[in-house]
C-alpha cells in the first residue's frame, strides 16, 4: 500500500512492499526514477546483505544458507505499516518462518521517511530480537532521473577522492584526487563505481536540467554510484550509501561471523543508520 506525505516544499510516497520510496517531488517535478523497464526498482533497501556473497551462499553457526536474490530479501518483502505523522512514515519488517530459511536471526527492521524543507531523511533501525549475536549489512539504493545519454550530468564528491576500479586484467583510475565524476554510460562498463572509506560525507548529482540531488551519509563507510548499461532507456543514476563495501568483498570468509564488514549486533540491541536526500 502506498502512503504519501508532503509539506510546502516536497511530496514523497513510499510503499509497504519493500518499504520503498516511490516518489520525491519538488514543485510537482519528479526526481526519483519511476521503475521503468530498464530497471524495475525505485529505491530499494539492501538488507541483510549488500550485493551477495559468492553464489548467494554463506554459513551461520556452521550451517549453509542460500539467499533468494541479490541484496538480501528486504526489498522484496511486505513490510507492515507502523505509524504516520504529518511529516513522517514508518514501516516494519520482522523475522518470520520465511526469512529464517534464508537468514537465521530474529530481528525487526524499521524504516522511517521524514521530510523537512526539501530534504528526505531515510532512517533505519535494526533490532536483534533474538538471544544470540546477529550479523548483517545495510544500505540504500535510490535512483534519480538523469539524462545519461546526453552526457551533461555529473556527480560531485564533497571532498577530493581517488577511486580505482577493478577491470579485466587490471584496474582503472576513475578519479585521482578529484571531486567531479563526469557521467556517461561507458563509465559503468565495469559495473558499480565504489569508494570505500570516503573522505566525503555527501555527494551531489548535478542534472542536465539544472536540478540537483544531494545525498548526505554521515555514517556510511562506502558510497557507490551506478546505472544500468546496455539500455539507453536507463535514464537514471543511483547514489548508494552503504554501511560498508559489499558482501562479496568478504568472500574469503565463508562464515558470516567472520566476515569483517558485517555489523555485529548483540541480543536485544539496536543499530540505527540514516542518510538524507535533498533536492533542488
Amino acid at each position: 500500500m502506498l502512503y504519501t506525505i508532503k509539506n510546502s516544499s516536497i511530496e514523497i510516497s513510499a510503499d509497504t512492499f519493500g518499504a520503498e520510496l516511490h516518489s520525491i517531488k519538488l514543485g510537482g517535478k519528479e526526481y526519483l526514477w519511476q521503475c521503468g523497464d530498464a530497471w524495475k526498482r525505485y529505491a530499494p533497501i539492501l538488507f541483510p546483505f549488500i550485493c551477495s556473497p559468492k553464489d548467494k551462499k554463506y554459513k551461520a553457526d556452521g550451517k549453509e544458507y542460500t539467499l533468494p536474490a541479490n541484496h538480501g530479501f528486504a526489498r522484496d518483502s511486505e513490510f507492515g505499516f507502523l505509524s504516520q505523522t504529518e511529516n513522517s512514515i514508518t514501516f516494519r519488517l520482522s523475522s518470520s518462518e520465511t526469512t529464517l530459511k534464508w537468514y537465521p536471526y530474529d530481528f525487526t527492521l524499521d524504516v522511517t521517511y521524514s521530510i523537512e524543507g526539501s530534504a528526505v531523511k531515510v532512517s533505519h533501525t535494526v533490532k536483534n530480537a533474538g538471544g544470540k549475536d546477529m550479523y548483517f549489512y545495510l544500505g540504500g539504493h535510490p535512483a534519480f532521473i538523469c539524462d545519461i545519454e546526453g552526457g551533461k550530468c555529473t556527480v560531485e564528491y564533497e571532498k577530493p577522492e581517488t577511486i580505482v576500479q577493478p577491470v579485466p586484467n587490471g584496474e582503472r583510475t576513475v578519479l585521482e584526487n578529484e571531486t567531479i565524476l563526469p557521467l556517461n554510460r561507458a563509465q559503468f562498463d565495469y559495473d558499480v563505481i565504489m569508494k570505500d572509506q570516503p573522505a566525503s560525507k555527501a555527494v551531489t548529482l548535478h542534472k542536465e536540467d539544472g536540478g540537483e540531488v544531494k545525498v548526505s551519509f554521515p555514517q556510511s563507510e562506502c558510497i557507490a554510484v551506478w546505472t544500468a548499461t546496455g539500455n539507453p532507456q536507463a535514464q537514471f543514476i543511483c547514489l548508494e550509501p552503504w554501511t560498508s563495501v559489499p558482501a562479496y568483498a568478504d568472500d574469503e570468509f565463508e562464515d558470516i561471523e567472520k566476515k569483517p564488514h558485517a555489523i555485529k549486533l548483540a541480543p536485544k540491541a539496536e543499530y540505527s543508520y540514516a542518510y538524507t536526500i535533498e533536492v533542488k
